[in-house]
């Protein structure tokens, strides 16, 4: 987890939500649709703040890969337990963001029969994230981001080993905050997103849903019945 979630709110309700006061929207947003199929390398809406108040922006799920890392799939999750040093720590010290989702998909079987869960809450979920600025093959550059995982509990245990890391809103601030974090600050950071993530997935929910979401290329996004429980 996480490879693919959804995003259906539009314009109006992130901003209402995210962007309370003294923040603002980027000149893109009023394209945003929403999804209800978000895959690795499609762009989805991010929340950060850079000093100004918090803002939105619609932004790559991918991250540049480190030279000596082997050709493979893209870059879409950091692991929890990995952040303070090493690999991402310079993103989790100062490029910390929301990625907001109405929910997340998983799945379990084996390859070619896979059944397709739908774990989700009461409203949006605000998964914590990293964001940064990658050189895309072509050599332009692009800001991407990553969904934080942790291990999973509750109902997300039950489908995947992994989930997203969530935050309340009462911790918004803190997370998005643009200062630079360093020694015990990363650690109550850490703890405090431990603690945010696992009050959340108590009220995390899974559904069966239809298979047709198992194909990425060939669902279409714009369907809100992908999200629509099964029997």
């Amino acid at each position: 987890m996480c490879g693919r979630f959804a995003m259906d709110e539009k314009t109006d309700e992130l901003i209402q939500q995210y962007v309370a006061e003294g923040g603002k929207p980027e000149e893109w947003w009023s394209e945003w649709s929403g999804s209800y199929s978000i895959a690795p390398t499609d762009e989805a809406p991010i929340v950060r703040d850079r000093g100004e108040g918090r803002i939105l922006e619609l932004v790559r799920w991918d991250w540049q890969k480190p030279a000596n890392r082997p050709k493979g799939p893209p870059i879409i999750n950091a692991r929890m337990e990995k952040l303070a040093t090493g690999f991402w720590a310079p993103a989790f010290s100062a490029a910390r963001c929301i990625v907001p989702m109405r929910g997340y998909y998983e799945w379990t079987g084996e390859k070619g029969d896979k059944t397709p869960h739908f774990l989700h809450g009461d409203g949006l979920l605000s998964a914590a994230g990293l964001t940064w600025s990658m050189e895309l093959a072509n050599g332009e550059r692009s800001r991407c981001f990553v969904v934080i995982t942790r291990q999973a509990r509750d109902a997300s245990g039950e489908v995947h080993d992994r989930m997203p890391a969530f935050l309340t809103s009462d911790t918004w601030d803190s997370w998005l905050s643009p200062e630079k974090v360093a020694g015990q600050a990363k650690v109550e950071l850490l703890a405090m997103l431990d603690h945010t993530s696992a009050d959340v997935a108590a009220t995390i929910r899974e559904r069966l849903v239809d298979r047709k979401v198992n194909n990425s290329r060939a669902v279409d996004p714009a369907d809100e019945t992908l999200i629509e429980a099964v029997d």
